[in-house]
């Protein structure tokens, strides 16, 4: 078997070309703009607002405390963005890689070129990722910039006990929230990516990664499940809080991180072994 001359499978689809082609669609933009404006709408709710007169232990809360301090109201816009919005965004990046190319009929053309499936994956992959972890990074980024300009450059104050942290003391943890919201994501990407060579519908890979999200939220209520709530991926979404409290708490961030990390492993391997045998007609 010949080859074409000049042929080189290791520089098909450069990552460069996937990147500004995937930025230049509006669902790109328009899930940047929504993460970039989300601070500034609360700001705003906060400000028009009533103001809270609660007392005593409801006064701790993290919604409560959120205008104490720029620091306060980057972790209360974490949050409430972790467990929907930015599932929502990571699922959109993931599972409208390979799913959208088969929507457009162009997957097929695209193997033909000639790409190998493996490489193929691989580059749709990174840039994926690229963008889930840019919009992770961004909503609290934004957040804090918002509620530093909106309330102030202060201590935090932890929710639940009320005790302040510095300023200057906390603020390097914010790159271990950050980084754990990341990793936590992880779950959500390979899930979205698994559907995406599975549908040629990127909707349909996108609400099938978000229902099966809240499928494993709604199980992790169910107190019966004992133990068992653990091995969910949402188990542990919110155990970056224990980055902000006065002695860093790692054990519920290193089980979170190993529960994602092999979840999003098994998921990824599955969809390069399924997409290498898969008969590709759209």
């Amino acid at each position: 078997m010949t080859t074409a001359t000049g042929y080189a499978p290791n520089r098909t689809l450069p990552l460069r070309v996937e990147f500004v082609r995937q930025f230049k669609r509006r669902r790109t933009l328009g899930m940047f703009a929504l993460l970039l404006a989300l601070p500034w709408v609360l700001v705003i709710a906060f400000q028009i607002g009533p103001q809270s007169s609660s007392q005593g232990q409801s006064a701790l809360r993290m919604s409560d405390l959120a205008t104490q301090s720029g620091l306060n109201f980057a972790a209360f816009v974490l949050s409430v963005s972790a467990s929907f919005l930015l599932v929502v965004a990571v699922a959109l990046f993931c599972g409208d890689t390979v799913a959208s190319e088969a929507n457009w009929s162009s997957l097929r053309y695209l193997l033909a070129a000639p790409i190998p499936r493996d490489r193929l994956l691989r580059q749709k992959l990174i840039v994926a990722l690229g963008y889930s972890a840019a919009a992770v990074i961004v909503l609290p980024l934004m957040g804090l910039l918002a509620g530093t300009l909106a309330f102030g450059w202060d201590d935090i104050t932890v929710p639940g006990t009320g005790e302040t942290i510095p300023a200057f003391d906390v603020l390097p943890r914010f790159g271990i929230v950050i980084g754990y919201a990341l990793v936590s994501q992880l779950v959500v990407a390979a899930l979205a990516f698994l559907i995406s060579t599975m549908t040629d519908s990127p909707l349909g890979a996108v609400g099938g990664a978000v229902g099966l999200w809240i499928v494993c939220t709604i199980l992790q209520a169910v107190e019966a499940l004992g133990v068992l709530r653990e091995f969910l991926p949402t188990f542990w979404n919110n155990a970056w809080t224990d980055a902000l409290v006065p002695e860093l708490d790692w054990s519920g961030m290193a089980k979170g991180a190993s529960v994602s990390v092999t979840y999003a492993a098994i998921l990824i391997a599955i969809a390069f072994r399924r997409f290498r045998r898969k008969d590709v007609t759209s």
